[in-house]
């Protein structure tokens, strides 16, 4: 049971020695999320306290639930943007005159977030986490931080945005540029900049902690409030109370999209970044488990008025370069919440959205990876072209419909690896065993006769034309001494019914060419589908060999009979 079910996992083993150090990670922990759990719900239209929320319940509940000992989970930028796409597009499906309670939306998407990590840990599908590779998590990424920028134009103006997309907000800015509140503006850029002197200057204090310690005490010598800068205004104070949303009067199909949309981009690039962590840590991360901890998470949330959340990047950074050792870091946070909203609750009233605004902008200039970019660039510019055009994606047409591309862009990027296989010509090489490529080794020499041809890759409906028509060319520039064509048949892990007829036809092919087509090293289910489809009879079992030596004996064995007849 407990190897299905991890329990308090990541504080397995526990140290007192650790004590000073997790305690120390807790407190860092929850002074870099504060700000960011109080900015990112903005994102969604949510009020701030659900960020709060968030930032108590799920690590609560990572830590139960959870097989890290130092992952951190946590509201994330990228997350919430995917959740605002799904929360408009679910009341895009509703009345126009229909009440939308934004809190209790977020909050069923969660719980679909939850079940499905849950769902697909059970049906042991943690491979889902490296089905978005990282060039399209890269371009998909890049392209949601404009999103983020443009939709804070509006907090960082003092001004009230209502157009949507990515040109339209900023037209309309254009329009109303006379209504801009220049000290908000002021405020805004110089909080900016604070943040970037701070990420520049690798200040020990992080700079989302300096802008809202200097933003909220700039606001109580100045009252902002009075000068017409806006403040993030009441917040309750008490704690998160659990509450089962309400799914009756919303489209279910739009919720289960929705949910399947966050939980791909939440969960791959969550195990992106715990992955990363894990390698400087040494601690192996294994994704069908992970699933467990952050479906439980995702349930604590939804169930306490919250929103989806992810593994957080930064927040397990401050952990690391703590010290922390273990999950007691994490609840350490959520205790740190918890006395913030109760006794703290004064000064976050007065902290100015445009100070929020300005740390959501910092979130997401760093979203946007330039090195890893350029990097994928020196690479692969094919990788960089499906980076490119996962970024176009998330621009041009809206965050979901950008999953919808990052997705499919994926799906092109593996058929265009597979449908176009590599293949060789084998030779052998003087006083050395084993066969070599022609192309790489240019000592190697083709066995008069006997020709060799590898094929790197599966045959499979989608490759077969091209696979027909390379063996096609192939076919017409054989030697006209070939008698033997071996396929060597080993890298081929799966073939279907498809692949089948196509070897057939190069068979009959071959043959009116008086060459025979001999098969080599297939693996298992290979050859029982070759049996099945009666290829096996046709070529003759003669003709199919465990390895390539035994091919090359068997046609030395026969050009030797051919010649002994020949002479009598």
């Amino acid at each position: 049971m407990s190897q299905a079910l991890p329990l308090f996992r990541g504080l397995s083993g526990y140290r007192i020695g650790w004590l000073r150090n997790d305690i120390s990670a807790g407190l860092s922990i929850a002074a870099v999320g504060l700000p960011s759990a109080i900015a990112y719900p903005v994102i969604a239209g949510l009020p701030p306290q659900t960020g709060i929320y968030a930032s108590i319940v799920a690590p609560i509940a990572y830590a139960i639930f959870g097989v890290s000992r130092r992952l951190v989970v946590g509201p994330d930028a990228g997350t919430m943007t995917v959740l605002a796409a799904a929360m408009a597009s679910i009341a895009a499906t509703l009345p126009a005159a229909s009440p939308i309670d934004r809190v209790a939306l977020a909050s069923i998407l969660a719980l679909g977030v939850g079940i499905a990590c849950l769902g697909a840990s059970i049906l042991r599908l943690g491979v889902l986490a490296t089905f978005l590779s990282r060039p399209i998590l890269v371009g998909f990424f890049a392209g949601i931080s404009l999103s983020i920028l443009i939709g804070q134009l509006g907090r960082m103006t003092g001004m009230k945005i209502e157009s949507d997309g990515l040109v339209a907000p900023l037209v309309e800015l254009a329009g109303k540029r006379d209504m801009i509140h220049w000290p908000t503006v002021a405020l805004a850029a110089g909080m900016l900049l604070v943040l970037q002197a701070a990420r520049a200057l690798r200040s020990p204090v992080p700079g989302p902690v300096v802008v809202v310690v200097l933003a909220v005490v700039l606001s109580a010598l100045f009252d902002f409030r009075s000068h017409g800068i806006a403040v993030v205004g009441d917040i309750p104070s008490g704690l998160p109370s659990f509450s089962l949303p309400l799914i009756a009067g919303l489209p279910v199909d739009s919720l289960v999209l929705g949910s399947a949309a966050i939980f791909l981009v939440s969960f791959g690039s969550g195990v992106v970044a715990a992955r990363s962590f894990g390698a400087r840590t040494g601690e192996p991360v294994d994704a069908n488990r992970e699933l467990i901890g952050l479906g439980s998470a995702q349930v604590a949330a939804g169930m306490f008025g919250s929103f989806p959340i992810s593994f957080s990047d930064s927040r397990t950074a401050i952990n690391l370069s703590v010290g922390g050792h273990s999950q007691l870091a994490g609840l350490v946070s959520a205790i740190a919440l918890v006395a913030t909203l109760l006794f703290l609750n004064d000064a976050l009233r007065i902290l100015p959205v445009a100070a929020l605004a300005a740390i959501l902008v910092s979130a997401a200039l760093s979203l946007i990876d330039v090195h890893e970019l350029r990097q994928i660039w020196r690479i692969s510019r094919m990788e960089f072209a499906f980076a490119l055009i996962t970024m176009w994606g998330a621009i041009s047409l809206g965050v979901l419909n950008g999953v919808v591309i990052a997705i499919a862009a994926t799906l092109v990027y593996l058929l265009r690896n597979m449908m176009f296989p590599r293949d060789a010509f084998l030779g052998r090489i003087s006083g050395r065993d084993g066969f070599y490529k022609l192309h790489r080794f240019p000592e190697a020499q083709g066995v008069p006769g006997f020709v060799i041809w590898i094929l790197e890759g599966n045959l499979l409906f989608f490759n077969t034309d091209y696979v027909r028509g390379r063996l096609n060319e192939i076919a017409v520039a054989l030697p006209p001494e070939t008698r033997w064509f071996v396929l060597d048949a080993g890298a081929i892990a799966q073939m279907d019914s498809t692949a089948v007829a196509m070897l057939e036809d190069v068979r009959a092919d071959l043959g009116a060419r008086g060459v025979a087509l001999c098969l080599a090293e297939l693996h298992a289910e290979a050859k029982a589908l070759l049996m099945r489809g009666g290829l096996i009879d046709r070529v003759g079992p003669s003709n199919v060999f465990e390895d390539l030596d035994d091919a090359l004996q068997a046609f030395r064995a026969a050009e030797f009979k051919t010649a002994a007849n020949a002479s009598k």
